[in-house]
C-alpha cells in the first residue's frame, strides 16, 4: 500500500467500517468527523495519520447547533485501493473476505459499538444484510457469538454476554481513555 504504515492500514479499516467516509474523484481521501465531544479521539486519529492529512482536525458548526470535530486526509492511491474494495457504486460495504487487526476492531467499535448491560453491539445498521453476514462471519472465525439485533426498522451486531470478555481482551490495549465508558465492566 506505498506511503500508509500498517498502523495506517489498520486505523482507516477501522474508521471505514464506522464513521469514516472514503470519497473519491481520482484518487479517495478519508474523512474523519465526530461530535467536538469527542476530541481526544479525533486527536488520537490525526496523531496516527498526520502525515496524510492536509491540515490538523477543525471544529464546524453542523447542523441543529451541533458542533463537530473534524479532518481529511490526502487523495492517495493506497486509499484509493481500499475505497474498491469497500465501495460498490459509491455503497459502502463489507467484503466477503473481510480480516481485522485488533486495533481495526478497537477503532469501528470506539466509532460505532455500544455497551448495554454486559453485551455489547456494533452498530452496523448502515450496512446491507450480506454486509452484516460477511461481519457475522469474521465474529465466528473469533469465536465470539454475534447474532443480528432488530434496532427500529434496521439490525445491528449484538455480541452475546459471553462473548464480550473475548471481544474486549482483545480490543482493550487501544481504546483511547475517553473512549472507555463504552466497555461493559
Amino acid at each position: 500500500m506505498g506511503s500508509l504504515s500498517e498502523v495506517q492500514k489498520e486505523l482507516v479499516l477501522g474508521c471505514v467500517l464506522g464513521d469514516g467516509y472514503l470519497r473519491k474523484k481520482v484518487n479517495a481521501h478519508l474523512q474523519i468527523t465526530h461530535s467536538i465531544k469527542q476530541r481526544e479521539y479525533v486527536d488520537w486519529k490525526y496523531k496516527l495519520l498526520k502525515n496524510i492529512v492536509i491540515t490538523p482536525p477543525a471544529s464546524y458548526k453542523g447542523n441543529a447547533k451541533r458542533i463537530g470535530y473534524r479532518f481529511f486526509t490526502k487523495s492517495l492511491p493506497e486509499l484509493t485501493s481500499i475505497y474498491a474494495r469497500f465501495y460498490q457504486n459509491g455503497v459502502k460495504t463489507v467484503p466477503k473476505d473481510i480480516n481485522l487487526s485488533p486495533l481495526s476492531l478497537a477503532v469501528w467499535y470506539m466509532d460505532d459499538g455500544s455497551k448495554s448491560r454486559k453485551a455489547c453491539y456494533f452498530n452496523s445498521q448502515q450496512f446491507d444484510s450480506k454486509s452484516q453476514n460477511n461481519l457475522l462471519k469474521y465474529f465466528s472465525r473469533l469465536e465470539i457469538k454475534a447474532s443480528l439485533n432488530k434496532d427500529k426498522i434496521y439490525k445491528r451486531i449484538y455480541i452475546s454476554s459471553f462473548s464480550v470478555p473475548i471481544l474486549v481482551n482483545i480490543i482493550k490495549q487501544f481504546i483511547v481513555p475517553s473512549m472507555r465508558y463504552k466497555l461493559p465492566s
